[in-house]
């Protein structure tokens, strides 16, 4: 089978991104900076190659994004929920600071990343949340043998995806960037992900000469 190529994009600036509260399932729209995150991202990829298919989470934030991404290329958006972030259970609504003040111990296990450590409340272990997004990513690319198309997800799913293309573990320390509306490129094929390219945010270049970019 051919591989497919793939662009996975995290979702533009929130204002919760910016006060550090955690999002998880929660429907937080984008900002007026990841508004104009996604419009620069979308025209800086209609000038490179066609895509076959725009995917995104069903979370505002993110299917938004797709979209400018979409309008730009001429395609349309397709939404999966297998996409969204991970669920972060009573972490959802809460700063960093405020996990940490009220939630002592569970603020241990994110921090030292316990692979089955499950939020309180619904949350999702990091070993569900893989399972869940290499399954989504598996059947959405498995569509495009020897095509190019876009996922539009979150930083909890970047992060899953670089992990499984250079082959870390759930618990290696993160050295690399999740930014908003970075481009990362993948290669899929049946028998996993290989990284391409990481942490693409040219396209913001306009913007932080505004001083507005995240």
């Amino acid at each position: 089978m051919d591989a497919t190529r793939i662009l996975a994009i995290r979702h533009g600036e929130t204002a919760w991104n910016v006060d550090t509260r955690i999002q998880g399932h929660l429907d937080i729209p984008l900002n007026a900076v990841g508004l104009q995150q996604a419009a620069h991202l979308g025209q800086a990829l209609a000038q490179g190659d066609a895509v076959d298919a725009v995917y995104a989470s069903d979370l505002s934030r993110a299917h938004t994004t797709a979209s400018a991404i979409a309008q730009a290329m001429g395609q349309s958006v397709t939404a999966h929920a297998g996409l969204r972030e991970r669920h972060f259970g009573a972490f959802q609504g809460r700063t960093f600071a405020e996990i940490e003040a009220e939630l002592p111990d569970d603020a241990w296990h994110w921090r030292k990343r316990t692979p089955e450590w499950t939020p309180p409340g619904g949350g999702e272990s990091l070993i569900v949340l893989r399972e869940r997004i290499l399954k989504t990513v598996d059947e959405l690319a498995a569509r495009h043998p020897g095509q190019h198309i876009v996922m539009v997800a979150h930083g909890g799913v970047m992060d899953i995806l670089y992990r499984a293309a250079t082959r870390l573990d759930l618990q290696a320390p993160r050295t690399w960037p999740l930014t908003n509306t970075a481009v990362n490129r993948l290669l899929w094929t049946p028998q996993g992900l290989s990284l391409v390219g990481w942490g693409d945010t040219s396209h913001l270049d306009a913007l932080g000469q505004d001083e507005t970019s995240a």
